[in-house]
């Protein structure tokens, strides 16, 4: 199913204030307001949520250049995330335009969980923040 402007607005706002709350429990350092990416155990990585139906993330193709690992936070039916590390060379070999026809046209690759299952690290499990569900 597509987004229009509320259901894109809405996972705008899960995916900062969950990316905000897997930093804070592992640890890592974000680095600008409004931005995802972070500092961690000295690598630079972007954090990237995915609610339960949602099955893959993107990333900015001009994000991706400056980035060592992509670390996807993928939510789960009893309210944990799952945490996923990839490489971003992994992530740009797997990653698949966005069909969007909107602003993030021609800007973002997009990456199946099914590719961090597969290649990717656990980096483990955290609760969910009640906040960001």
């Amino acid at each position: 199913m597509g987004q229009d402007r509320q259901s894109g607005a809405a996972g705008n706002r899960f995916g900062h204030e969950t990316a905000k709350h897997v930093a804070t429990s592992i640890g890592a350092e974000l680095v600008r307001k409004g931005s995802n990416e972070a500092k961690y155990q000295g690598a630079r990585l972007v954090i990237k949520c995915a609610n339960v139906a949602t099955d893959s993330v993107g990333v900015t193709y001009q994000m991706l250049e400056r980035l060592e690992t992509v670390l996807g936070a993928f939510s789960r039916d009893d309210g944990q995330i799952d945490l996923m590390s990839l490489p971003a060379a992994t992530f740009r070999k797997h990653m698949v335009p966005t069909r969007s026809k909107g602003a993030s046209a021609g800007k973002v690759g997009l990456v199946k969980k099914k590719v961090f299952l597969e290649k990717g690290r656990n980096v483990g499990r955290i609760k969910g923040s009640a906040r960001a569900a």
